[in-house]
């Protein structure tokens, strides 16, 4: 029997457990966020800081640039995560129902989630390119002209959201087919005892049990994509597209703070699209416990 008042979670053995857990958290997440807090109020460089007030933000929240950013990342995460998912949970369904050998495409799948998005971008600049892309071959063959994909101001976000849309698929698929995995059979069998048809059996069994799953995947796909920024260094070789024309939230950030030399304005941007990010966060978990409801 325990003691009155024990509560194993305030003894100082499991304290000390979580001790190096508890550091590395406070270390790469909490302080970071605390400095970039403290930071974005100050002025000048990072070696000879001064105190600005609300100057940076003011100076964040008057630029278009960086409105064009934010437009740009909420038109990539608002097109990216729901078609990406929609794709990702229609090839799952027909790899865990129609494929025998499950096991070999869920590795092809996954291999991309491991690669480097780098050398993925530098492939998929090839597939893109202009003048000699497998992109614009096989348009050609249809009879279809040929578009400049990397360098047109028009296409380079839908460019980039196509390659967002691709690259979200690895993890998508997998915890898909996790979530699958989980499903009691016995619904299965129920549902085709009354003589449901696959269609019926996906709307009313499998979904419906997907949903914690769907749920966890639109959070960390939705903040994933607010925070892009490597897809587009990388295929647009270092720069956000023609013009700037696929400057995302992230690439403002990193081009205030290590381009232009002003981490004060840089860390004002991030602490917007933090809160920007949470209140996004909060209202989706909102709407879904709704719908779940």
């Amino acid at each position: 029997m325990f003691k009155k008042g024990y509560n194993p979670e305030n003894q100082l053995k499991a304290w000390l457990f979580l001790l190096p857990a508890l550091a590395i958290v406070v270390l790469f997440s909490i302080y970071p966020l605390y400095r970039s807090f403290f930071m974005s109020f100050q002025k000048g460089t990072l070696i000879n800081p001064r105190f600005a007030g609300l100057e940076n933000y003011e100076k964040v929240l008057t630029d278009p640039v960086f409105y064009k950013a934010m437009g740009n990342t909420g038109l990539f995460a608002f097109t990216v995560v729901p078609i990406g998912l929609i794709l990702s949970l229609a090839i799952a369904w027909i790899i865990f129902e129609k494929v025998k050998h499950k096991s070999f495409f869920e590795t092809i799948f996954f291999l991309p989630y491991v690669t480097s998005t780098i050398a993925i971008g530098i492939v998929f600049r090839y597939f893109f390119n202009g003048s000699y892309g497998i992109v614009n071959y096989v348009l050609g063959i249809f009879g279809i002209p040929g578009l400049n994909w990397l360098d047109d101001v028009d296409l380079s976000m839908p460019t980039l959201i196509i390659f967002g849309i691709w690259t979200s698929l690895a993890f998508n698929i997998i915890i898909l087919l996790a979530g699958l995995r989980n499903i009691d059979k016995a619904h299965y069998k129920i549902a085709k005892m009354f003589g449901a048809d696959s269609w019926e059996i996906f709307r009313r069994v499998t979904f419906p049990q997907l949903i914690p799953t769907i749920t966890f995947l639109l959070t960390v796909n939705l903040i994933s994509s607010f925070k892009v920024y490597t897809q587009v260094y990388a295929l647009f070789n270092g720069q956000p597209g023609i013009a700037k024309s696929a400057t995302t939230a992230v690439f403002y950030i990193y081009d205030k703070f290590h381009i232009a030399g002003r981490p004060g304005v840089a860390m004002a941007a991030t602490v917007i699209l933090f809160i920007v990010i949470l209140l996004i966060t909060f209202i989706q978990n909102k709407i879904l416990k709704r719908m779940g409801r």
